[in-house]
């Protein structure tokens, strides 16, 4: 078996996986309930802002991300959306030891500089 048809295998996994699927259905709750889904919406919005300018090298005044965390503290209250929020973070712990398992298996051509 190919490394890239491995990589589609993994992708499968993905796609079937408990988070994934709870992930789709928090997301069908929110978007059952306008008021919900329209704060998720302006929240990713600006969320989407701040991260473009941080790449482009334009730090976010502090204040301005005291205000987001406490907009994230704000829509984690209603429960979908922290349905939604939780299942989202245990997929990206999935993504980020998947990279780690990944990028370790070449430690060792690089030593410590990977």
């Amino acid at each position: 078996m190919s490394i890239y048809d491995k990589a589609h295998e993994l992708a499968k996994e993905l796609r079937e996986c408990q988070e994934v699927n709870e992930i789709s259905s928090a997301m069908k709750l929110v978007d059952a309930d306008p008021e919900s889904k329209q704060m998720l919406e302006n929240f990713r919005e600006r969320q989407m802002e701040i991260q473009q300018r941080m790449m482009s090298g334009d730090m976010p005044p502090q204040e301005e991300m005291e205000n987001m965390e406490k907009l994230f503290d704000v829509l984690s209250l209603n429960l979908n959306i922290r349905r939604l929020f939780d299942a989202e973070r245990r997929l990206s712990t999935i993504i980020e030891d998947v990279n780690k398992i990944i990028s370790d298996s070449l430690q060792h051509l690089y030593g410590d500089k990977l």
